[in-house]
């Protein structure tokens, strides 16, 4: 599992960042953006500070938090895993791929594997339909994959 996020020392660099935004036009979204890059994520107490400290409903912040998809309330592993299911990629198997990586990680689409250190998700169209289909972990980018690929490119992670 995740390691606990939830530390002293990560609740005041977001009063630092909340410092810096109270009072400004439109603080919530880059109070929120800082708040998931030091936590990790944006679990329901980091949404209660920040409900207190910008004096904002915490059900308006919980609605931007669920449905923003780059905010996420529960940890996310180390590595990302995105499996484009966009059109492109689907209709070029991408979900056997999907299901071999399911299978190497023991882990379900929008899940964390035991460890911690993997999350898969499904995903749309990232924009790279020329190379279906294509994978994502992190920032780096894998197309024209078959499933015959899949543990050779886990094996790095």
């Amino acid at each position: 599992m995740a390691k606990n996020v939830l530390t002293e020392e990560n609740f005041q660099k977001l009063q630092k960042v909340i410092d810096e935004n109270k009072g400004k036009r439109g603080a919530l979204m880059p109070v929120l953006h800082e708040g998931q890059k030091i936590f990790g994520c944006l679990p329901i107490e980091v949404q209660k500070k920040i409900s207190e400290e910008l004096k904002i409903s915490l059900s308006e912040i919980y609605g931007v938090v669920t449905f923003y998809s780059q905010f996420s309330i529960e940890p996310k592993g180390e590595y990302v895993i995105g499996v484009c299911l966009g059109t492109a990629c689907y209709v070029k198997n991408a979900q056997p791929i999907l299901d071999k990586i399911s299978e190497i990680i023991d882990t379900k689409p929008g899940e964390n594997s035991a460890d911690g250190k993997f999350t898969l998700v499904a995903t749309r169209c990232i924009g790279a339909c020329g190379l279906a289909p294509v994978i994502t972990v992190n920032e780096d980018v894998y197309g024209r994959l078959k499933v015959d690929d899949i543990p050779g490119i886990m094996e790095k992670y």
